[in-house]
């Protein structure tokens, strides 16, 4: 009996996804019905998140918009009204940021009274539900109903989702990798490489997308053979043409702007002191061991929580691809290698180590957790993360002690 129950799991090709998706939600009210758990849990996270950034301003004598504009938002909200500088600056400028996100905050300056913070919340709070909706149905589609409603709510209640409710622009970007991961799915070609193109003008951890349309568009070219006059085979090879579009569209503004396509690369080294080194997470660890030698000693006042959370957030990443790599958990080879991507970019960086944020713009590596654990042990997970919400975000809204 055990044994026909574990061959009941058969991997779905795409006709199968295809077919799996017209059987759903064709109204409003069905709509709402079926993604009514995983939208009133993000709106119920998105108010407790603001009063515990009210309250956090109220105690350190801060305004909320400099609680959700802390951080990188400083930044955005530098970029949105006052652009790129025109020559290279060696130190921190807003030339270590990608522009997609700063040019939406600015368009939206308009009818918010000039606030960038205001118009960036707005952007990251309904990003963030869109990304929720369109994790559910990845979720949905890789297992089945049941996970995919429990998959959008640890979306919701994990702590990364504190960029939401901030002005980060994961409140794009994590949408469109979804958006582009799920037209993939469905052989829309051109949608999931104009998805691509968009996220890799908002950020270099999008970077994992083109991977991964360039080895989907592979495999169905070797699939369905090479036929030029075909317009579904140009479509493919339009795809990964078109994931590219939005950093060599930055690149080339760079270039023409400051006299560098690397110019924002270069930035985040110089000031940030940002760079991939494969060894990043034995330096983590050192730096940890080295404070908490201080620690037991005295002679420091108190713990790095960067590296305590990064280390935690190691445990979590291959946990989750583990999990993801797993006949119950298994998913599409595009989803895989995206989060095989997003791992080897959050493993490598020297300056941010694997922190709530990075984790979540990998979020089948999170939402996979809700595959194995349901019932009392879902519900136990749940009250961990809505703590640990509250709690690090507290930490990140307000002072240096926790980035985002």
């Amino acid at each position: 009996m055990e044994a026909s129950s574990r061959a009941v799991e058969p991997r779905l090709d795409p006709t199968a996804r295809r077919s799996r998706a017209a059987t759903g939600p064709r109204t409003p009210a069905t709509w709402y019905e079926r993604y009514r758990l995983a939208i009133l849990t993000y709106l119920a996270t998105r108010v407790l998140l603001i009063a515990v950034a009210i309250i956090d301003g109220w105690l350190h004598s801060r305004s909320f918009t400099h609680e959700i504009g802390n951080w990188d938002g400083y930044w955005y909200q530098l970029m949105a009204n006052h652009g790129y500088p025109s020559h290279f600056y060696y130190g921190k400028s807003t030339l270590g940021f990608f522009p997609l996100y700063p040019i939406a905050i600015w368009a939206l300056m308009q009818l918010v009274f000039g606030s960038a913070a205001t118009a960036g919340l707005i952007i990251s709070t309904i990003g963030g539900l869109v990304g929720t909706v369109l994790v559910q149905q990845l979720a949905t589609e890789w297992w089945d109903e049941a996970s995919g409603r429990r998959a959008a709510v640890l979306f919701c209640l994990f702590p990364g989702s504190v960029v939401f409710s901030m002005v980060y622009s994961e409140g794009i970007l994590i949408p469109l990798a979804a958006g582009s991961l799920l037209a993939l799915q469905h052989r829309r070609w051109l949608l999931a490489g104009a998805l691509s193109g968009l996220a890799t003008a908002v950020d270099v951890t999008a970077l994992p997308l083109v991977l991964a349309i360039a080895v989907s568009a592979a495999l169905e070219l070797r699939r369905q053979g090479w036929r030029w006059r075909d317009r579904d085979m140009r479509r493919v090879l339009a795809a990964p043409v078109l994931s590219v579009t939005g950093i060599v569209a930055f690149a080339l503004y760079l270039w023409a702007r400051v006299g560098s396509p690397t110019a924002s690369l270069r930035a985040q080294r110089v000031g940030w002191h940002e760079k991939s080194d494969p060894f990043a997470i034995v330096h983590l660890v050192t730096r940890l061991a080295h404070q908490i030698s201080l620690f037991k000693q005295f002679d420091s006042p108190a713990l790095n929580l960067n590296y305590v959370v990064g280390l935690v957030g190691v445990f979590i990443l291959v946990g989750g691809i583990v999990l993801l790599c797993r006949r119950r958990g298994r998913v599409p080879i595009e989803v895989l290698l995206y989060s095989l991507g997003v791992v080897y970019l959050t493993v490598t960086s020297e300056y941010v180590p694997p922190n709530p944020r990075l984790l979540i713009t990998g979020f089948p590596i999170v939402v996979v957790y809700a595959r194995y654990l349901d019932g009392r042990r879902f519900k136990w997970l749940c009250a961990v993360m809505t703590v640990l919400l509250i709690e690090l975000s507290g930490l990140t809204f307000v002072g240096i002690t926790l980035r985002p």
